[in-house]
């Protein structure tokens, strides 16, 4: 009985030692058009000047320069990621607002970048 019950353990040690050791690479999809962009991604982040970067299993990098991450799922090994041309202004924007940094001017170009686009639509 207390074999049975070791080789239990044994075995669940063993799955749980494997299932930990597993990474998870990323498949970057890009909401704005629904295409694969990059792959093999191991590591998400931005980039002090907030650039959205990836890494991949070989420490390669490769950046979008104003995006933002949706939603990251690791049931399917999926990142979406939206692009556009106001992300990055707009995070900075909210950077400078955190840190207590913030003036009227860098306010009113992120508004004028904002009536520039609206004309366009």
């Amino acid at each position: 009985m207390s074999f049975k019950i070791f080789a239990i353990f044994y075995f669940i040690k063993r799955i749980l030692k494997n299932f930990s050791n597993t990474m998870c690479e990323f498949k970057i999809i890009k909401k704005n058009d629904g295409s694969q962009i990059l792959e093999d991604i191991v590591v998400l982040s931005y980039t002090d000047d907030n650039q959205l970067l990836f890494r991949d299993v070989m420490g390669a990098g490769d950046t979008l320069p104003s995006a933002l991450i949706l939603d990251v799922n690791t049931l399917n090994q999926t990142c979406t990621v939206f692009e556009h041309d106001l992300v990055k202004p707009f995070m900075e924007l909210m950077m400078r607002f955190e840190s207590g940094k913030i003036t009227s001017s860098d306010i009113e170009l992120f508004q004028e970048m904002v009536e520039k686009i609206k004309k366009e639509i």
